[in-house]
C-alpha cells in the first residue's frame, strides 16, 4: 500500500495545473510537465490534487508520480535551492552571466555553461547557492559541477555540497626500511 501515492498535494495561489496526456504545472516561476504513466489518475479538488491508481500492480507507479508532481508544484510555486562550498587553497569561482568560471588546480580555468532555468550566486568564492524550479535539472547541474573537483579523501580539498560529511584517510606513514 503507498502511502506516499495517498498524501493529497496541496495547490498554493497562483499554481494552475492542466490535466491530459500530460501533467502541466504552471506557476509564477515557470512550467513544468509530469508524464502520467498509464492505471494513474489525477482529480483536482478546492486546492488539492490528488493522484488515483486503478489496482494495487500500479502501487509503485502510484508514490512516484505523486512525488514528480508535488515536486513540480513546489518549484513552481517556490523553487529550490542547493548549496555547495569549494575547499581549497587557491580554489574559487565567479560568474558572470550565463558562464560560471571555476579555478580549481587545473592548470586551466573551467568554464560551465548555466542552462535556462538554474541560477547560480556565489558568496565569497568559495560558497555556491544554485536555484531553479526544476529539481531534477538543479540536482544534475549541481552533481556536473560537484564532478569538476571531487572532495579528496585525504586533503578534503574539492566541491562538496553544504553539510556533506567526509571520512577523512589517513595517509602513509613514513615507516623505516629494514
Amino acid at each position: 500500500m503507498s502511502r506516499v501515492g495517498k498524501k493529497p498535494i496541496p495547490l498554493p495561489q497562483g499554481v494552475k495545473i492542466n490535466i491530459g496526456e500530460v501533467l502541466q504545472v504552471e506557476g509564477p516561476k515557470g512550467k513544468l510537465t509530469v508524464p502520467i504513466p498509464g492505471g494513474i489518475s489525477f482529480s483536482q479538488t478546492e486546492g488539492r490534487l490528488d493522484v488515483l491508481r486503478e489496482s494495487d500492480s500500479h502501487a509503485a507507479l502510484h508514490g512516484l508520480t505523486r512525488s514528480l508532481a508535488a515536486n513540480a508544484v513546489q518549484g513552481v510555486s517556490g523553487g529550490f535551492t542547493r548549496e555547495m562550498d569549494i575547499v581549497g587553497i587557491g580554489y574559487k569561482a565567479d560568474v558572470k552571466g550565463k558562464i560560471a568560471t571555476f579555478v580549481l588546480g587545473y592548470s586551466h580555468p573551467i568554464e560551465l555553461l548555466l542552462p535556462d532555468g538554474v541560477d547560480l550566486r556565489i558568496d565569497k568564492q568559495t560558497h555556491l547557492v544554485l536555484t531553479g524550479y526544476d529539481k531534477q535539472m538543479l540536482g544534475q547541474v549541481a552533481a556536473n559541477i560537484r564532478a569538476l573537483r571531487k572532495p579528496d579523501p585525504y586533503k578534503n580539498k574539492g566541491i562538496r555540497y553544504t553539510g556533506e560529511v567526509l571520512r577523512k584517510k589517513v595517509g602513509k606513514t613514513g615507516a623505516s626500511a629494514k
